[in-house]
């Protein structure tokens, strides 16, 4: 349901960076990390938090598509993952936008013989910045609030 208060422009907007979030998660469940570089500006920054309630510095930052094509590659290493993503905010002004989203991600592998699932909650601090009429991510905070890891059976 739309918001009677956002202009037909805001919630085409709104719609548009939903979609990115969206590519996002798709986008790593495929395997495809030039893909989801793309999704950001050139000189993106992404950084990552452990989750515990006074953590202030992120444990990793990433700077450019390159660094984050590298790093996105990392999930080749999983069997199979499944990104979920739930809530949504978003606020928008002009050609900037910021948000919050909540995803669980969920990464299966076998290790020594065992098959091995992990669910990570994770909460999305982005920024977004419009550029050629187009939505990217030019910030991407990534916070991890819990991870549980568990045998799994098939």
């Amino acid at each position: 349901m739309s918001n009677p208060n956002h202009s037909p422009e805001q919630a085409a907007d709104r719609v548009a960076l939903g979609e990115l979030v969206d590519a996002y998660a798709r986008l790593a469940d495929r395997r495809d990390a030039p893909g989801q570089a793309a999704l950001f500006t050139a000189d993106a920054r992404v950084a990552v938090y452990d989750g515990e309630p006074d953590t202030t510095e992120p444990t990793q930052v990433l700077n450019g598509r390159d660094e984050l094509a590298d790093a996105f590659g990392a999930l080749r290493t999983y069997d199979r993952t499944t990104h979920f993503n739930g809530q949504r905010t978003v606020t928008i002004d002009g050609d900037r936008a910021t948000g919050e989203t909540y995803c669980l991600a969920h990464h299966l592998w076998t290790e020594e013989g065992q098959r091995t699932l992990m669910v990570m909650s994770i909460r999305y601090h982005d920024t977004f910045v419009r550029q050629d009429g187009r939505w990217f991510f030019a910030e991407r905070k990534l916070i991890t609030d819990w991870i549980d890891r568990r045998t799994s059976t098939p």
